[in-house]
C-alpha cells in the first residue's frame, strides 16, 4: 500500500497512514500545493483517519507549509480522526512554539512514540 509521490512517502503501518516528506526544504509554492494536494486526495475517502507525519529530513520549512499543515488537521479532525507530528529538528520546532501551533497540533519526538499514540 505504499505510494511514492515526488515529495512525499506514504505508507500503512496497521492502520496509520504514515507520510514521510522526501525534501529538506519545503519552501517552494508549488510544492506545497502538490503536498498538500497529495495529502488531502489520499485522506479524502477514509473515516476517522490515523496520520503521523514524519519529518525527520526536513531542514527548512515555509509559513506556506505550516498553512498546508493546518488545512490537513482540520481535514483529519472534521473526519474525526487523529494527527500526530514526529521527528520536528529543533529549530522548526522553536516555530511551531513562537506562532503557538504547538497548542493546534500533537507533536512526538520519535514516529516510534506517535505510532503508539495512534494505536
Amino acid at each position: 500500500m505504499a505510494n511514492d509521490s515526488s515529495r512525499l512517502r506514504i505508507s500503512a503501518v496497521n492502520d496509520v497512514v504514515r507520510i514521510d516528506f522526501v525534501d529538506r526544504d519545503i519552501l517552494d509554492e508549488a510544492t506545497i500545493r502538490q503536498i498538500g494536494q497529495d495529502i488531502q486526495r489520499r485522506l479524502e475517502p477514509m473515516s476517522a483517519p490515523k496520520v503521523l507525519m514524519c519529518f525527520a529530513v526536513v531542514e527548512h520549512l515555509s509559513s506556506a507549509a505550516l498553512g498546508t499543515l493546518i488545512t490537513v488537521n482540520s481535514l483529519v479532525k472534521k473526519k474525526g480522526g487523529m494527527l500526530r507530528l514526529a521527528e520536528i529538528r529543533p529549530e522548526i520546532l522553536e516555530v511551531f512554539y513562537i506562532t503557538k501551533l504547538n497548542k493546534h497540533f500533537s507533536i512526538d519526538e520519535s514516529a516510534a512514540a506517535a505510532l503508539k499514540a495512534l494505536a
